[in-house]
């Protein structure tokens, strides 16, 4: 039994298989319509979540599968005291596979470890967001061709954005990747980022506060949001929320195939007339999340593929 936890809980080669069975189903969505027939997942949200939650759902949905869960911890057992390992233990008896988010670091790994069936990690605080990474991969493939070779911006709020940990882990596997940190000294890039996945891996980042100077240089940009749920000070928050506000005139200083990342929600980040440019590429991440989240779920719960005959893990 699998889970995924952290995105290096794959191998490349795991990684690269379950991007192409996206692929396929992407294509032929219909050939997989009743492949999880009779299975069931459990979404354990203890944070608010819109794409990630449903696109959870509706992915077991279009298997032909079954969903059950909670979308806020106030809705389960939390609230009397209950642990995590021990909801993993009751929650395996209902279902098939469970994906978990979580305000604690740390919480779907440990509920891995005492569930019975396999566990995904939704999100757990600042930590990692491991889909979410599928679904970048999936979009920068998509819209370039290949996941090497690249020089990627990240902006915006680098400290609490787990989607961008979480995404340098995975980049930082393929040849010749460059990494631009572009925040302001607040919400910088945490140093065991830098300490325990850029250095080992020799890889060329450089950490900078302008976004105009940088945009010229990229292939990918990735916009975050200022996460106002991760501030303890309310008027930090608002000082920093709009120092980083992507529109059609600063992108006109970027190259003209530079696809624009965003993982969603969005506040004032990116301005909604950059939506209209075909270089915006955040709502093919959201269709994309679906179809992601269709091949994950048949990884874990090892469904062959009916148009290879294979299973992925």
């Amino acid at each position: 039994m699998r889970h995924l936890i952290d995105p290096l809980d794959f191998t490349l080669e795991e990684t690269t298989k379950v991007l192409d069975l996206a692929d396929r189903i992407a294509e032929s969505p219909e050939v997989y319509s009743h492949v999880a027939d009779g299975k069931k997942i459990a979404t354990l949200f203890y944070e608010p979540s819109t794409r990630t939650r449903l696109s959870f759902e509706s992915a077991m949905l279009s298997l032909g599968g079954k969903s059950l869960g909670f979308a806020g911890a106030e809705q389960s057992s939390a609230t009397k005291g209950e642990t995590v390992a021990d909801t993993a233990r009751v929650v395996s008896c209902y279902a098939d596979i469970i994906a978990m988010r979580h305000p604690k670091e740390g919480a779907p790994l440990r509920a891995s470890m005492y569930a019975t069936v396999p566990v995904i990690n939704a999100g757990d605080g600042g930590h990692n967001h491991p889909t979410q990474t599928l679904i970048d991969l999936m979009t920068i493939r998509q819209r370039k061709g290949h996941l090497d070779h690249l020089t990627v911006g990240f902006c915006g709020d680098l400290k609490f954005g787990r989607t961008v940990h979480s995404l340098v882990n995975s980049l930082v596997r393929h040849p010749e990747n460059e990494f631009y940190f572009i925040s302001p000294e607040e919400l910088k890039i945490p140093d065991y980022v830098i300490e325990e996945t850029l250095k080992p891996n020799h890889s060329f980042y450089k950490e900078v506060t302008s976004l105009e100077e940088t945009l010229p240089k990229l292939d990918i940009l990735y916009m975050t949001r200022v996460q106002k749920e991760r501030f303890f000070n309310e008027e930090d928050y608002v000082r920093l929320k709009d120092t980083y506000i992507l529109n059609r005139e600063k992108l006109n200083l970027a190259q003209p195939d530079m696809p624009v990342l965003h993982p969603l929600p969005r506040v004032d980040e990116i301005v909604s007339d950059v939506d209209q440019d075909p270089r915006a590429a955040y709502f093919d991440q959201v269709q994309n999340g679906k179809y992601i989240r269709m091949a994950l779920i048949m990884a874990l719960l090892e469904v062959p593929d009916p148009l290879t005959g294979r299973t992925v893990l």
